[in-house]
C-alpha cells in the first residue's frame, strides 16, 4: 500500500515519511483542537456531542495540516492536495445533477468514454484506472481493430466489454456504431489506434473525438508517423527536444486542433526506444487529466443546454 501511495504521489522516499508525517501530526492536532473547542462550548457527551465533534474536526483539518506542513517544508504537496480534493468534490456534485440518459443498456450518472486502442493498451489501462478513482467519468468500452493486441487483456482485468472492428465495418459500415449508441458514448479516446478516423464518425462525434501523438505538432505528424517510427524521426532531424500532442481529430491525419502539449529534452544519447520511455512518462501522466478537464467541460455544457 506505502508504495502505491509513493508512486501514486511521484515522491521520493524521504518526503513520502515527511508527507506521511505531516498527515498524523495534522490529524493529531485537529483532534486536540477540536475536543478544546467542545470543551470551551461546554458541551455534554452523547450524540449531539459526537456529531460536533465531527463536524469541527472536518472543518479544522485543511487548516491544520497546512499548518504542520509549513515547517516540515510539505506546504506546496498538501496545499495541492486539499486544491485537488476540492475540485472533485465539486466536479461530483456536479456530475451527480446531470439528467442521465435513458436509451442507453443502463443509466448512469457519469459520462461514458470508448476507449479506441491497436496496441498494447498502457494508456488505457491509466486511464481507465484514472477516472476509476476520479469518478468523473467511465470507461464503457474498448474499441479495438487487432485480436492480439494487449488492450484486450486490459479489458479483461478490468471487466470492459472489446467492440472489434475490421477494416471493412470501420471504413465501408458504420452499423458497427450501435454499440456506441447502446452504451451512451460522450467521448471517443484514442490511445494507440492506428486507423485514420473515418468522416461519418467525425461528424457524428464533433469536438468528442481525442488523439495522444507522441511528438510536438505539427511537426512530425501525418500517415506513418506513429511509435518508433516518430522517435527515430525527431532524433535523425536533431531535435533538442520532443513530447506529445492532445489534438481534436478531423478528416487528415494529426490535424485537429491541440488541446494540451507537454515537452522533454532529446539527448544525444538518446536511441528511439529511451526517448519513447520518456514520451510514455509524459502520456501517463497527463493525458488522463487532460481528458477529465475535457469531461467537466462536456457536462457543463450538458447542463446548461438541459436547463434552458
Amino acid at each position: 500500500m506505502l508504495h502505491r501511495l509513493k508512486d501514486k504521489w511521484k515522491v521520493s522516499w524521504p518526503r513520502f515519511v515527511l508527507i506521511f508525517v505531516t498527515f498524523a501530526l495534522g490529524g493529531s492536532l485537529c483532534g486536540y483542537l477540536g475536543r478544546k473547542l467542545l470543551q470551551m462550548l461546554a458541551i455534554e457527551g452523547g450524540a449531539l456531542k459526537v456529531v460536533l465533534y465531527i463536524v469541527l474536526v472536518t472543518l479544522l483539518w485543511p487548516f491544520c495540516v497546512l499548518l504542520v506542513s509549513v515547517p516540515l517544508g510539505q506546504f506546496g504537496f498538501f496545499r495541492s492536495y486539499l486544491q485537488k480534493m476540492g475540485s472533485r468534490i465539486m466536479n461530483k456534485s456536479t456530475i451527480r445533477s446531470r439528467r442521465p440518459g435513458s436509451n442507453s443498456i443502463q443509466s448512469h450518472s457519469i459520462p461514458n468514454i470508448a476507449i479506441f486502442a491497436s496496441g498494447a493498451g498502457t494508456n488505457a489501462r491509466k486511464i481507465i484506472e484514472f477516472f476509476r478513482v476520479s469518478g468523473t467519468a467511465r470507461v464503457a468500452i474498448i474499441v479495438c481493430n487487432n485480436s492480439k493486441a494487449g488492450v484486450i487483456q486490459v479489458a479483461a482485468d478490468n471487466n470492459i466489454p472489446v467492440i472489434p472492428v475490421n477494416r471493412r465495418a470501420f471504413f465501408e459500415d458504420n452499423s458497427w456504431m450501435n454499440e456506441l449508441r447502446l452504451h451512451d458514448i460522450e467521448l471517443l479516446v484514442l490511445a494507440g489506434f492506428l486507423w485514420k478516423v473515418p468522416s461519418y464518425l467525425i461528424e457524428s462525434y464533433p469536438n468528442r473525438i481525442i488523439n495522444l501523438h507522441p511528438a510536438l505538432l505539427p511537426k512530425y505528424g501525418g500517415k506513418g508517423m506513429y511509435g518508433e517510427n516518430v522517435h527515430k524521426a525527431v532524433i535523425q532531424a536533431g531535435e533538442p527536444e520532443s513530447g506529445i500532442t492532445i489534438h481534436y481529430v478531423d478528416e487528415h491525419y494529426d490535424n485537429g486542433d491541440i488541446i494540451f502539449q507537454a515537452k522533454c529534452p532529446v539527448l544525444t544519447s538518446d536511441t528511439p526506444g529511451s526517448l519513447a520511455e520518456r514520451i510514455h512518462a509524459l502520456e501517463h501522466e497527463h493525458y488522463p487529466k487532460v481528458l477529465e478537464t475535457l469531461v467537466i467541460n462536456i457536462l457543463d455544457k450538458d447542463i446548461s443546454r438541459n436547463a434552458v
